[in-house]
């Protein structure tokens, strides 16, 4: 294998293909990164057997190949050399990186031991504007739960509707829930036989991080090997689909209200803030009290008043502090109408010009 090309470029994928990179000592060749010379292009794969990246670069070939070699040695040499080309070459057992003042020598494992990422791209699920899909995700995503423990709620409700998906996350305590319509140019194809799945969380933060001017990500779902593809421009990132079965969450979303209130997200969010620090000796709890006029946000004696426009009766619920600053960091709008039926009962927020998005809260108990 020889191939040539410019280290800058190969610096700014290095980055993103190092998610994918496993810290298991018990599995030695997921530490490494293939590298595959063919047909003016050098492709770059990671995998911790969760998710995976693969990328393809510009580059001279003048002899094709493929090898491995040590993720974290390989990126920290390369982000340490200059703006300049570089050259790649290996006989089988080393690899040398050359530049017109370095010479750099990595010891490899070989390339047969590193798993294949994916069999099929599969079908085409949808190609879809990645702005917006990554605007979309972000109001969803972070409501996921972190505890692997549960499978189902680690990952994302995706069911398919006419011209879009529904998506839904919820560790719960917490949920989010967005209609996702397609815009004009965006494609979508009904998968025969199969509505909804369960996508990793984390696999659609990771597709959030992806950097590529191309506008456009492809959707792959491949069934046969129940697994998700997002492919933008160069970058591919495969995914394993979540085989559980997700709560029904329709019967703790609220279906009628007692007040509304509505108010200035980015106001609400700073005065969430001030109260958290004085709710960390008060487990976290921060109370919203309902008042004509005005929200009175207070963790303990610590008050802030934020204006509001109430319809209904006054009311107060109490919430977890962090709950409340990751939805408020990522509601889509800077109008927010904040709906509930009592202390006992989930708090909803809606966005006042989006009635597709909705992020609900349980409440706290608090005695009084």
């Amino acid at each position: 294998m020889q191939v040539t090309l410019k280290a800058e470029e190969l610096k700014n994928k290095l980055g993103f293909i190092n998610h994918a990179v496993s810290n298991k000592q018990q599995l030695p060749i997921l530490l490494n990164i293939l590298l595959e010379a063919e047909d003016h292009k050098l492709i770059i794969s990671s995998t911790d057997l969760e998710i995976g990246i693969q990328i393809e670069l510009k580059a001279e070939v003048k002899q094709t190949g493929k090898i491995t070699v040590p993720a974290k040695t390989f990126s920290e040499l390369i982000n340490s050399l200059p703006a300049d080309t570089l050259t790649i070459e290996s006989d089988g057992s080393n690899c040398v990186v050359k530049t017109n003042k370095t010479k750099s020598v990595f010891a490899t494992m070989s390339a047969n031991e590193f798993p294949r990422l994916f069999e099929e791209r599969g079908v085409l699920l949808a190609s879809i504007n990645a702005e917006e899909l990554k605007k979309e995700l972000n109001a969803v995503v972070f409501s996921a739960s972190i505890d692997i423990a549960r499978p189902s709620l680690s990952g994302v409700y995706v069911e398919q509707e006419e011209n879009g998906f529904l998506l839904v996350a919820t560790d719960g305590y917490r949920l989010s829930l967005k209609h996702f319509s397609a815009g004009k140019d965006d494609k979508f194809n009904l998968l025969e036989g199969k509505s909804n799945m369960i996508v990793p969380a984390r696999a659609f933060k990771e597709a959030l991080a992806i950097k590529e001017e191309t506008g456009t990500i492809d959707l792959y779902v491949s069934l046969t090997h129940n697994q998700i593809i997002f492919e933008q421009g160069s970058t591919i990132l495969i995914s394993r689909l979540i085989e559980a079965d997700f709560p029904n969450y329709e019967k703790i979303i609220p279906v009628d209200f007692s007040v509304v209130a509505s108010f200035d997200r980015e106001e609400m969010l700073k005065a969430v803030r001030i109260c958290s620090i004085f709710a960390r000796d008060i487990a976290n709890v921060i109370k919203f009290s309902l008042q004509t006029n005005k929200i009175v946000v207070s963790a303990g004696e610590n008050i802030v008043e934020v204006d509001s426009k109430i319809k209904g009766e006054e009311n107060e619920i109490a919430f977890n502090s962090r709950y409340l600053l990751d939805a408020l960091s990522n509601l889509p709008s800077d109008n927010i109408n904040f709906e509930m039926t009592g202390p006992l009962n989930p708090g909803v927020f809606k966005t006042a010009d989006d009635a597709s998005y909705l992020h609900l809260i349980m409440p706290i108990k608090v005695q009084e």
